[in-house]
């Protein structure tokens, strides 16, 4: 089968970790957060255009999409479609982004 969307080594840190909190209050919500996330990074693969691109956080050609209170951010253009990060829209994202 081919890949559709990929995860880049710190998303996959910050899915993992993401999914790890949850767990330890709600077992039953990670699982379904997983599923929601799945189905997101599919949505995006098929459609990467829907995401919108932040100018105020970085001039990277990148683009975002959020999903609860976390932003997916992926790369434009790529096959494929390469998740660069994924992060709660209360942090700093013009700084984490910066590097």
């Amino acid at each position: 089968m081919t890949e559709i969307f990929k995860l880049s080594d710190l998303a996959q840190d910050d899915y993992e970790d993401i999914l790890s909190y949850i767990a330890e209050g709600n077992l039953s919500a990670a699982k379904q957060v997983r599923i929601e996330f799945s189905k997101t990074f599919a949505l995006l693969a098929k459609n990467p255009n829907i995401g919108h691109k932040r100018s105020d956080i970085t001039n990277k050609p990148v683009r975002f999409w959020n999903l609860y209170s976390y932003q997916i951010i992926y790369a434009e253009n790529t096959s494929p479609l390469q998740i660069l990060r994924i992060l709660s829209g209360y942090r700093d994202l013009a700084n984490i982004l910066e590097d």
